[in-house]
């Protein structure tokens, strides 16, 4: 069988065959998500330097989910990273560099005001992403095809059980005790499921925008699909990584409320958004659990804290979920 090539090859090979390796660049890795691609930022002399996101195998790129819905975004349009290049057979795609500076790590430099603006702004694109992705609906597009539908929304909170309570926290569950939580799961997941779609980015939080000559650009998008019109607000308003205080995510949601014409509706759709928050954040924490034992990644160990809080915060404001609350409290002493 033949050995793939390294990930240094196959670089050196696209830039043999883009013509950039004449101009003798400097390749330096970057740090990697959670996913299994691997990113290097090539500097070149005199010319903006660009960034060499490597898939785990080759790919067609007309059939490769990222540059179908960056085709769609960039119809928008919304700021997204261009796409430079590509090279199928060495799964190497090249990117528009847009720098290290994610909104999650700006925050901390940032004024108040500046703050305040980036959200907005951040708002401002969820809006335009729902209305614009309704008006360019087409089965061209991946996204139109895909949703947070009842099997999706179940596989995640399974997924949540698994690998946070059962490998992150060894709880053990009988047979009972893991149908029995499955039932109060379904009765979250039908109603998330039977809420009107469009489209979302799936995984819009601080660390999928970047800031980039004071403009935030979007990122990671190539799981994007259809669900709730709460979904991506909640990615961004109950974000694992940043603390927003509730008032903030009070006036960021009648923001954009009103930017979708939808004033007066706040309450309903708070209790909407707070639904699909105990969800998404449940999703997280199987998300953690999985990157800190299966892939033996502990970064994201930090992060669990505050999604516990997310999560007890939310069951105790919604009734509804009271058995769903005591049956994780049993498990999770952080919900008692």
């Amino acid at each position: 069988m033949t050995e793939a090539p390294s990930a240094r090859a196959r670089v050196d090979g696209y830039l043999e065959r883009s013509g950039l390796a004449a101009q003798h660049p400097r390749v330096v890795p970057l740090t990697g998500d959670a996913s299994d691609r691997k990113y290097f930022r090539v500097l070149i002399p005199d010319a903006p330097s660009i960034v060499l996101s490597l898939y785990a195998a080759p790919f067609d790129v007309r059939t490769l989910p990222f540059v179908n819905v960056a085709t769609l975004l960039a119809k928008m349009p919304v700021p997204i990273p261009a796409v430079l290049g590509h090279a199928d057979d060495l799964g190497v795609i090249a990117l528009e560099d847009l720098g290290d500076v994610t909104l999650q790590a700006h925050l901390g430099a940032a004024s108040p005001a500046e703050h305040a603006a980036l959200y907005r702004q951040a708002v401002a694109l969820i809006a335009m992403m729902q209305r614009r992705g309704a008006e360019l609906a087409s089965a061209e597009y991946l996204p139109y095809g895909i949703a947070f539908d009842v099997e999706k929304l179940t596989w995640e909170l399974d997924f949540f059980t698994k690998h946070f309570l059962e490998a992150y926290r060894g709880v053990t569950l009988t047979a009972e005790e893991r149908d029995a939580l499955r039932d109060e799961f379904a009765v979250l997941v039908r109603a998330l499921a039977a809420e009107p779609r469009v489209l979302c980015h799936r995984d819009y939080h601080s660390r999928n925008l970047m800031l980039h000559e004071a403009q935030l650009y979007i990122i990671d998008f190539q799981d994007a699909r259809m669900g709730p019109d709460t979904y991506d607000l909640v990615s961004l308003l109950r974000d694992s990584y940043v603390d927003l205080p509730d008032h903030t995510v009070q006036e960021l949601l009648a923001y954009f409320l009103a930017l979708k014409g939808l004033t007066g509706t706040e309450r309903e759709f708070r209790e909407r958004f707070d639904q699909m928050a105990l969800q998404r954040n449940l999703k997280a924490l199987g998300t953690f659990g999985y990157q800190t034992t299966a892939r033996r990644n502990p970064v994201y160990i930090q992060y669990i804290p505050r999604t516990l809080k997310y999560v007890r915060d939310n069951l105790a404001q919604q009734p509804r979920f009271e058995r769903m609350r005591d049956l994780l409290a049993t498990y999770v002493e952080e919900f008692r």
